[in-house]
Protein backbone atom coordinates (compact mmCIF):
# COMPACT_ATOMS: atom_id res chain seq x y z
CA UNK A 1 0.00 0.00 0.00
CA UNK A 2 1.47 3.42 -0.84
CA UNK A 3 1.37 6.34 1.69
CA UNK A 4 1.48 9.54 -1.34
CA UNK A 5 0.82 8.49 -4.65
CA UNK A 6 -2.46 7.01 -5.84
CA UNK A 7 -3.42 5.71 -9.20
CA UNK A 8 -2.18 8.81 -11.06
CA UNK A 9 0.72 10.77 -8.86
CA UNK A 10 0.11 13.08 -5.89
CA UNK A 11 -3.19 14.83 -5.55
CA UNK A 12 -5.33 17.13 -3.07
CA UNK A 13 -6.41 20.23 -1.60
CA UNK A 14 -4.08 22.86 -1.40
CA UNK A 15 -1.86 23.86 1.79
CA UNK A 16 -3.59 20.90 2.95
CA UNK A 17 -2.19 17.43 4.16
CA UNK A 18 0.66 16.80 1.01
CA UNK A 19 0.14 19.74 -1.02
CA UNK A 20 1.94 22.32 0.65
CA UNK A 21 5.57 23.55 -0.48
CA UNK A 22 7.08 21.99 2.67
CA UNK A 23 5.89 18.50 1.57
CA UNK A 24 6.67 19.64 -2.28
CA UNK A 25 10.35 20.32 -0.86
CA UNK A 26 10.33 16.70 0.63
CA UNK A 27 9.14 15.18 -2.69
CA UNK A 28 11.60 17.40 -5.01
CA UNK A 29 14.17 16.06 -2.75
CA UNK A 30 13.58 12.40 -2.69
CA UNK A 31 13.05 12.11 -6.63
CA UNK A 32 16.56 13.83 -6.67
CA UNK A 33 17.94 11.40 -4.73
CA UNK A 34 16.36 8.53 -6.05
CA UNK A 35 17.10 9.71 -9.40
CA UNK A 36 20.71 11.14 -9.07
CA UNK A 37 23.43 8.49 -9.01
CA UNK A 38 26.89 9.02 -7.29
CA UNK A 39 29.50 9.62 -9.87
CA UNK A 40 29.80 12.85 -11.05
CA UNK A 41 27.68 13.76 -13.89
CA UNK A 42 25.02 16.23 -13.61
CA UNK A 43 21.60 15.19 -13.55
CA UNK A 44 18.44 17.16 -14.77
CA UNK A 45 14.99 17.25 -14.05
CA UNK A 46 12.30 19.03 -16.20
CA UNK A 47 8.80 20.61 -14.96
CA UNK A 48 6.07 21.77 -16.10
CA UNK A 49 2.78 22.76 -15.09
CA UNK A 50 -1.00 23.92 -15.66
CA UNK A 51 -2.31 27.14 -15.07
CA UNK A 52 -3.47 26.51 -11.26
CA UNK A 53 -2.71 29.91 -9.06
CA UNK A 54 -1.24 27.30 -6.68
CA UNK A 55 1.86 26.31 -8.86
CA UNK A 56 3.48 29.26 -8.05
CA UNK A 57 3.46 28.61 -4.51
CA UNK A 58 4.44 24.59 -5.32
CA UNK A 59 7.01 25.02 -8.09
CA UNK A 60 9.51 27.14 -6.44
CA UNK A 61 9.24 24.33 -3.26
CA UNK A 62 9.97 21.11 -5.34
CA UNK A 63 12.70 23.20 -7.84
CA UNK A 64 14.28 23.73 -4.30
CA UNK A 65 13.97 19.90 -3.31
CA UNK A 66 15.41 18.65 -6.48
CA UNK A 67 18.82 21.66 -6.45
CA UNK A 68 18.93 20.18 -3.12
CA UNK A 69 19.66 16.85 -4.33
CA UNK A 70 22.54 17.84 -6.88
CA UNK A 71 19.82 18.26 -9.94
CA UNK A 72 19.51 20.96 -12.30
CA UNK A 73 16.16 21.94 -13.45
CA UNK A 74 14.47 23.12 -16.28
CA UNK A 75 11.41 25.16 -16.07
CA UNK A 76 9.10 24.64 -19.38
CA UNK A 77 6.18 26.55 -18.02
CA UNK A 78 2.15 25.95 -19.09
CA UNK A 79 2.25 22.69 -21.25
CA UNK A 80 0.18 19.37 -21.33
CA UNK A 81 1.47 16.12 -19.63
CA UNK A 82 2.05 14.33 -22.94
CA UNK A 83 4.10 17.39 -23.48
CA UNK A 84 6.61 17.27 -20.64
CA UNK A 85 6.44 13.29 -20.97
CA UNK A 86 7.88 13.72 -24.47
CA UNK A 87 9.70 16.50 -23.68
CA UNK A 88 11.64 14.63 -20.69
CA UNK A 89 12.87 11.48 -23.47
CA UNK A 90 13.71 13.83 -26.22
CA UNK A 91 16.00 16.45 -23.65
CA UNK A 92 17.48 13.21 -21.79
CA UNK A 93 16.33 14.10 -18.93
CA UNK A 94 16.57 11.50 -15.65
CA UNK A 95 13.00 12.99 -14.78
CA UNK A 96 10.35 14.84 -15.91
CA UNK A 97 7.65 16.44 -13.20
CA UNK A 98 3.98 17.89 -14.10
CA UNK A 99 2.60 19.92 -11.76
CA UNK A 100 -1.28 19.57 -12.24
CA UNK A 101 -4.11 17.78 -10.72
CA UNK A 102 -5.60 16.98 -13.75
CA UNK A 103 -9.10 17.63 -14.08
CA UNK A 104 -10.03 18.85 -10.62
CA UNK A 105 -10.99 22.00 -9.78
CA UNK A 106 -8.23 25.04 -8.56
CA UNK A 107 -7.99 24.70 -5.64
CA UNK A 108 -6.49 21.21 -5.79
CA UNK A 109 -3.09 19.93 -7.09
CA UNK A 110 -0.85 17.29 -7.31
CA UNK A 111 2.39 16.17 -9.18
CA UNK A 112 2.78 13.44 -11.78
CA UNK A 113 6.61 12.14 -12.22
CA UNK A 114 7.74 10.23 -15.23
CA UNK A 115 11.28 8.54 -16.02
CA UNK A 116 14.13 9.27 -18.23
CA UNK A 117 11.57 7.19 -21.18
CA UNK A 118 8.94 9.38 -20.68
CA UNK A 119 6.85 7.03 -19.15
CA UNK A 120 5.06 7.64 -15.29
CA UNK A 121 7.08 5.50 -13.04
CA UNK A 122 5.90 1.99 -11.83
CA UNK A 123 4.32 1.37 -8.53
CA UNK A 124 7.68 0.08 -7.07
CA UNK A 125 9.87 2.91 -8.05
CA UNK A 126 7.02 5.58 -6.22
CA UNK A 127 7.32 2.99 -3.14
CA UNK A 128 11.26 3.65 -3.14
CA UNK A 129 10.81 7.38 -3.55
CA UNK A 130 7.89 7.22 -0.60
CA UNK A 131 10.82 5.63 1.44
CA UNK A 132 13.30 8.80 0.85
CA UNK A 133 10.61 10.85 1.65
CA UNK A 134 10.06 9.95 5.10
CA UNK A 135 13.60 9.69 5.64
CA UNK A 136 16.10 12.23 7.35
CA UNK A 137 15.88 15.26 5.15
CA UNK A 138 19.47 16.52 6.06
CA UNK A 139 21.48 13.14 4.74
CA UNK A 140 20.36 13.83 1.17
CA UNK A 141 20.92 17.20 1.64
CA UNK A 142 24.36 18.13 -0.93
CA UNK A 143 27.49 20.27 -0.06
CA UNK A 144 27.12 23.86 -1.54
CA UNK A 145 29.33 23.21 -4.41
CA UNK A 146 27.07 20.39 -5.62
CA UNK A 147 24.04 21.68 -5.55
CA UNK A 148 22.16 22.23 -8.70
CA UNK A 149 21.26 25.08 -11.06
CA UNK A 150 17.71 26.23 -12.20
CA UNK A 151 16.74 27.84 -15.53
CA UNK A 152 13.40 29.00 -17.66
CA UNK A 153 13.10 27.30 -20.92
CA UNK A 154 11.18 29.85 -23.59
CA UNK A 155 10.52 27.75 -26.27
CA UNK A 156 8.86 24.20 -24.68
CA UNK A 157 5.49 25.08 -26.26
CA UNK A 158 7.23 25.02 -29.74
CA UNK A 159 9.01 22.64 -29.26
CA UNK A 160 6.12 20.40 -28.85
CA UNK A 161 4.29 21.38 -31.58
CA UNK A 162 6.82 20.75 -33.79
CA UNK A 163 7.09 17.18 -32.33
CA UNK A 164 3.49 15.99 -33.15
CA UNK A 165 3.62 17.69 -36.66
CA UNK A 166 6.54 15.46 -37.08
CA UNK A 167 3.86 12.18 -36.38
CA UNK A 168 2.87 13.56 -39.57
CA UNK A 169 2.82 13.89 -43.59
CA UNK A 170 3.99 16.95 -44.55
CA UNK A 171 1.27 17.33 -46.48
CA UNK A 172 -1.45 16.70 -43.60
CA UNK A 173 -3.53 19.82 -42.80
CA UNK A 174 -6.69 20.46 -41.60
CA UNK A 175 -8.30 23.52 -44.14
CA UNK A 176 -11.77 23.06 -44.74
CA UNK A 177 -12.64 21.92 -40.57
CA UNK A 178 -14.36 23.75 -38.07
CA UNK A 179 -13.81 23.18 -34.81
CA UNK A 180 -15.14 24.37 -31.82
CA UNK A 181 -12.36 23.86 -28.84
CA UNK A 182 -12.55 23.63 -25.11
CA UNK A 183 -9.51 23.94 -23.67
CA UNK A 184 -10.54 23.81 -20.23
CA UNK A 185 -8.54 26.61 -18.83
CA UNK A 186 -5.81 25.15 -18.62
CA UNK A 187 -2.42 23.43 -19.93
CA UNK A 188 -3.62 23.01 -23.17
CA UNK A 189 -4.61 27.03 -23.93
CA UNK A 190 -1.99 27.92 -26.00
CA UNK A 191 -0.13 24.70 -27.74
CA UNK A 192 -3.90 23.39 -29.22
CA UNK A 193 -5.33 26.65 -30.52
CA UNK A 194 -1.98 27.45 -32.18
CA UNK A 195 -1.32 24.55 -34.00
CA UNK A 196 -4.97 23.22 -35.07
CA UNK A 197 -5.11 27.45 -36.82
CA UNK A 198 -1.59 26.57 -38.40
CA UNK A 199 -2.66 23.68 -39.74
CA UNK A 200 -5.60 25.24 -41.76
CA UNK A 201 -8.52 24.53 -39.28
CA UNK A 202 -11.01 27.28 -38.34
CA UNK A 203 -10.82 27.21 -34.72
CA UNK A 204 -13.65 28.86 -32.56
CA UNK A 205 -11.66 28.34 -28.90
CA UNK A 206 -12.90 28.79 -25.42
CA UNK A 207 -11.32 28.18 -21.85
CA UNK A 208 -8.21 30.37 -23.48
CA UNK A 209 -8.05 33.13 -20.53
CA UNK A 210 -6.87 30.97 -17.34
CA UNK A 211 -6.74 33.05 -14.49
CA UNK A 212 -5.41 31.21 -11.67
CA UNK A 213 -8.52 30.14 -10.07
CA UNK A 214 -10.90 28.88 -13.44
CA UNK A 215 -9.32 25.41 -14.58
CA UNK A 216 -11.91 23.37 -15.43
CA UNK A 217 -14.36 25.39 -13.79
CA UNK A 218 -17.95 24.83 -15.50
CA UNK A 219 -15.56 24.06 -18.78
CA UNK A 220 -13.28 21.31 -20.23
CA UNK A 221 -13.97 17.25 -20.81
CA UNK A 222 -15.97 17.18 -17.71
CA UNK A 223 -18.86 20.09 -18.74
CA UNK A 224 -18.78 18.24 -22.71
CA UNK A 225 -22.51 19.88 -22.45
CA UNK A 226 -20.49 23.29 -23.84
CA UNK A 227 -18.89 21.68 -26.85
CA UNK A 228 -22.36 20.07 -27.58
CA UNK A 229 -24.40 23.22 -27.37
CA UNK A 230 -22.12 25.38 -29.12
CA UNK A 231 -20.81 22.67 -32.14
CA UNK A 232 -24.36 23.30 -33.49
CA UNK A 233 -24.67 26.99 -33.06
CA UNK A 234 -21.16 27.62 -34.30
CA UNK A 235 -22.02 25.22 -37.27
CA UNK A 236 -19.09 23.22 -36.77
CA UNK A 237 -17.81 19.42 -38.15
CA UNK A 238 -16.29 18.78 -34.21
CA UNK A 239 -16.30 19.82 -30.59
CA UNK A 240 -13.06 18.81 -29.02
CA UNK A 241 -13.21 19.53 -25.21
CA UNK A 242 -10.01 19.09 -22.67
CA UNK A 243 -9.44 18.54 -19.41
CA UNK A 244 -6.49 20.51 -17.14
CA UNK A 245 -3.36 18.52 -18.66
CA UNK A 246 -4.84 18.14 -21.72
CA UNK A 247 -4.21 14.28 -21.18
CA UNK A 248 -8.00 13.57 -21.74
CA UNK A 249 -10.32 14.48 -24.55
CA UNK A 250 -13.65 14.38 -25.33
CA UNK A 251 -16.14 15.43 -28.24
CA UNK A 252 -19.26 15.55 -30.25
CA UNK A 253 -20.18 15.22 -33.53
CA UNK A 254 -21.46 17.78 -35.76
CA UNK A 255 -25.20 17.52 -34.23
CA UNK A 256 -23.79 17.80 -30.77
CA UNK A 257 -23.83 14.00 -29.68
CA UNK A 258 -21.34 12.95 -26.86
CA UNK A 259 -18.37 10.88 -27.99
CA UNK A 260 -16.58 9.11 -25.09
CA UNK A 261 -13.11 7.84 -25.06
CA UNK A 262 -14.51 3.95 -26.02
CA UNK A 263 -15.90 5.40 -29.18
CA UNK A 264 -12.38 7.31 -30.46
CA UNK A 265 -10.57 3.98 -29.76
CA UNK A 266 -13.03 2.34 -31.37
CA UNK A 267 -13.11 4.52 -34.51
CA UNK A 268 -9.11 4.61 -34.15
CA UNK A 269 -9.20 0.88 -34.07
CA UNK A 270 -11.31 0.71 -36.85
CA UNK A 271 -9.07 3.23 -39.08
CA UNK A 272 -5.63 1.40 -37.95
CA UNK A 273 -6.98 -1.99 -39.16
CA UNK A 274 -8.16 -1.24 -42.33
CA UNK A 275 -4.22 1.17 -42.86
CA UNK A 276 -2.85 -2.66 -41.17
CA UNK A 277 -1.25 -0.28 -38.47
CA UNK A 278 -2.64 -1.77 -35.62
CA UNK A 279 -0.60 -3.80 -33.56
CA UNK A 280 -1.68 -6.59 -31.69
CA UNK A 281 -4.91 -5.50 -30.19
CA UNK A 282 -6.60 -2.76 -27.99
CA UNK A 283 -5.82 -2.18 -24.53
CA UNK A 284 -9.09 -0.89 -22.51
CA UNK A 285 -10.04 -0.68 -18.86
CA UNK A 286 -12.28 -2.19 -16.44
CA UNK A 287 -14.74 0.67 -17.42
CA UNK A 288 -14.82 -0.09 -20.75
CA UNK A 289 -18.09 -0.18 -22.36
CA UNK A 290 -18.96 -4.04 -22.81
CA UNK A 291 -20.18 -2.79 -26.24
CA UNK A 292 -17.08 -2.02 -27.05
CA UNK A 293 -15.90 -5.41 -26.21
CA UNK A 294 -18.17 -7.49 -28.29
CA UNK A 295 -17.18 -4.98 -31.39
CA UNK A 296 -13.52 -6.55 -30.98
CA UNK A 297 -14.71 -9.81 -30.62
CA UNK A 298 -16.84 -9.61 -33.98
CA UNK A 299 -14.17 -7.93 -35.72
CA UNK A 300 -11.24 -10.10 -34.87
CA UNK A 301 -9.77 -7.33 -32.67
CA UNK A 302 -8.16 -8.57 -29.46
CA UNK A 303 -9.16 -7.18 -26.47
CA UNK A 304 -7.76 -6.65 -22.95
CA UNK A 305 -8.80 -4.87 -19.84
CA UNK A 306 -6.39 -3.69 -17.68
CA UNK A 307 -6.65 -1.78 -14.13
CA UNK A 308 -8.57 2.11 -14.20
CA UNK A 309 -5.44 4.47 -15.06
CA UNK A 310 -3.74 5.29 -18.04
CA UNK A 311 -0.77 4.11 -16.19
CA UNK A 312 -1.80 0.06 -16.14
CA UNK A 313 -3.12 0.87 -19.87
CA UNK A 314 0.14 1.90 -21.07
CA UNK A 315 1.75 -0.79 -19.32
CA UNK A 316 -0.49 -3.83 -20.50
CA UNK A 317 0.14 -1.93 -23.64
CA UNK A 318 3.92 -2.28 -23.38
CA UNK A 319 3.48 -5.97 -21.89
CA UNK A 320 0.93 -7.11 -24.77
CA UNK A 321 3.37 -5.00 -27.66
CA UNK A 322 -0.23 -3.63 -28.34
CA UNK A 323 -0.22 0.48 -29.98
CA UNK A 324 -3.85 1.50 -28.90
CA UNK A 325 -5.18 1.82 -25.64
CA UNK A 326 -7.70 3.88 -23.83
CA UNK A 327 -9.88 4.95 -20.92
CA UNK A 328 -13.88 6.12 -21.53
CA UNK A 329 -12.91 9.05 -19.83
CA UNK A 330 -10.66 10.38 -22.47
CA UNK A 331 -7.75 9.30 -21.42
CA UNK A 332 -6.21 7.82 -24.91
CA UNK A 333 -2.28 6.13 -25.75
CA UNK A 334 -1.26 6.01 -29.20
CA UNK A 335 1.70 4.14 -28.41
CA UNK A 336 3.35 4.67 -31.51
CA UNK A 337 3.82 8.01 -30.48
CA UNK A 338 3.34 8.79 -26.99
CA UNK A 339 3.95 7.35 -23.84
CA UNK A 340 0.63 8.81 -22.05
CA UNK A 341 -2.72 10.34 -22.59
CA UNK A 342 -2.48 13.25 -24.97
CA UNK A 343 -5.95 15.11 -26.59
CA UNK A 344 -3.97 17.00 -28.84
CA UNK A 345 -2.31 14.17 -30.50
CA UNK A 346 -5.66 12.43 -30.18
CA UNK A 347 -7.23 15.14 -31.77
CA UNK A 348 -5.19 15.14 -34.54
CA UNK A 349 -5.54 11.63 -35.40
CA UNK A 350 -9.56 11.87 -35.24
CA UNK A 351 -9.30 15.11 -37.33
CA UNK A 352 -6.97 13.12 -40.24
CA UNK A 353 -10.01 10.38 -40.24
CA UNK A 354 -12.45 12.59 -40.17
CA UNK A 355 -10.90 14.95 -43.12
CA UNK A 356 -10.88 11.52 -45.56
CA UNK A 357 -13.98 10.67 -44.09
CA UNK A 358 -16.78 13.01 -44.51
CA UNK A 359 -19.22 13.85 -41.19
CA UNK A 360 -18.11 13.04 -37.51
CA UNK A 361 -21.84 11.49 -37.08
CA UNK A 362 -20.48 8.96 -39.38
CA UNK A 363 -17.13 8.30 -38.67
CA UNK A 364 -17.73 7.41 -34.91
CA UNK A 365 -20.59 4.95 -36.37
CA UNK A 366 -18.10 2.04 -35.08
CA UNK A 367 -20.61 0.33 -31.92
CA UNK A 368 -23.76 0.13 -30.39
CA UNK A 369 -23.10 1.24 -26.44
CA UNK A 370 -24.48 -1.43 -24.06
CA UNK A 371 -26.13 1.40 -21.55
CA UNK A 372 -24.26 2.14 -18.57
CA UNK A 373 -24.88 4.30 -15.28
CA UNK A 374 -21.85 5.85 -13.06
CA UNK A 375 -22.11 7.47 -9.88
CA UNK A 376 -19.98 8.61 -7.35
CA UNK A 377 -21.05 8.38 -3.93
CA UNK A 378 -18.86 10.90 -1.10
CA UNK A 379 -18.22 8.21 1.44
CA UNK A 380 -16.47 9.02 4.55
CA UNK A 381 -13.50 6.65 4.12
CA UNK A 382 -13.41 5.28 0.79
CA UNK A 383 -11.24 2.37 2.35
CA UNK A 384 -14.74 0.72 3.26
CA UNK A 385 -14.74 -0.80 0.02
CA UNK A 386 -11.74 -2.84 0.81
CA UNK A 387 -13.69 -4.72 4.03
CA UNK A 388 -14.16 -8.49 3.28
CA UNK A 389 -17.96 -8.74 4.30
CA UNK A 390 -18.48 -5.60 1.94
CA UNK A 391 -16.19 -7.32 -0.91
CA UNK A 392 -18.54 -10.30 -0.75
CA UNK A 393 -21.58 -8.90 -0.77
CA UNK A 394 -20.81 -6.72 -3.64
CA UNK A 395 -19.86 -10.10 -5.23
CA UNK A 396 -22.72 -11.42 -4.70
CA UNK A 397 -24.71 -8.62 -6.32
CA UNK A 398 -22.35 -8.82 -9.89
CA UNK A 399 -23.32 -13.20 -9.56
CA UNK A 400 -26.23 -12.15 -9.36
CA UNK A 401 -26.57 -10.52 -12.47
CA UNK A 402 -25.20 -13.48 -14.77
CA UNK A 403 -25.28 -12.21 -18.26
CA UNK A 404 -27.79 -9.77 -17.92
CA UNK A 405 -25.47 -7.13 -16.79
CA UNK A 406 -21.98 -5.74 -15.46
CA UNK A 407 -20.98 -4.65 -11.92
CA UNK A 408 -17.92 -2.75 -11.07
CA UNK A 409 -17.57 -0.45 -7.34
CA UNK A 410 -14.16 1.12 -6.97
CA UNK A 411 -12.89 3.51 -4.74
CA UNK A 412 -11.40 6.99 -6.35
CA UNK A 413 -7.24 7.05 -6.37
CA UNK A 414 -7.15 10.65 -5.02
CA UNK A 415 -10.95 11.53 -3.46
CA UNK A 416 -12.98 9.71 -0.92
CA UNK A 417 -15.46 9.01 -3.53
CA UNK A 418 -16.80 4.95 -4.28
CA UNK A 419 -17.44 4.90 -7.61
CA UNK A 420 -19.92 2.12 -8.68
CA UNK A 421 -20.77 1.22 -12.65
CA UNK A 422 -23.36 -0.58 -13.73
CA UNK A 423 -24.13 -1.87 -16.87
CA UNK A 424 -27.13 -3.65 -18.56
CA UNK A 425 -29.47 -3.22 -21.47
CA UNK A 426 -32.17 -3.33 -18.43
CA UNK A 427 -32.93 -0.41 -17.21
CA UNK A 428 -34.50 -1.61 -13.57
CA UNK A 429 -31.81 -4.34 -13.87
CA UNK A 430 -29.06 -0.67 -13.65
CA UNK A 431 -31.62 0.68 -11.05
CA UNK A 432 -32.37 -1.94 -8.07
CA UNK A 433 -28.76 -2.98 -8.70
CA UNK A 434 -27.17 0.79 -7.65
CA UNK A 435 -29.97 0.81 -4.70
CA UNK A 436 -28.85 -2.49 -3.66
CA UNK A 437 -25.05 -1.40 -3.59
CA UNK A 438 -25.70 1.38 -1.52
CA UNK A 439 -27.24 -0.08 0.85
CA UNK A 440 -24.45 -2.01 1.41
CA UNK A 441 -21.75 0.96 1.45
CA UNK A 442 -24.51 2.62 3.95
CA UNK A 443 -26.01 0.23 5.92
Amino acid sequence: MKKYFGTDGIRGEVNKGNITGEMFFKFGLAAGTYFSNKNKQRHKAIIAKDTRLSGYMLEPALVSGLISSGMDVLLLGPLPTNALAMLTKSMKSDLGIMLTASHNIHTDNGLKLFGPDGMKLSDNVEKKIEKLIDGKVQKYLLKPNLIGRAKRIEDATERYTEVLKNFFPRSFNLSGIKIFLDCANGASYKSAPALLRELGAEVVAIGINPDGFNINKDCGSTHPELIQRSVKEHKADIGIAFDGDADRVIMCDEKGDLIDGDQIVAMIAKHWKKKKILKGGVVGTLMTNFGLENYFKNNNIKFYRANVGDRYVKEKMNSLKYNLGGEQSGHIILGNFATTGDGLLVSLEVLNALKNNGKASKLFSVFKKVPQVLENIKVKDKKIVDKKTIKQKIEKINKGLKREGRLLVRKSGTENIVRIMVESSNQKLIKDTLLEVKKVIFN
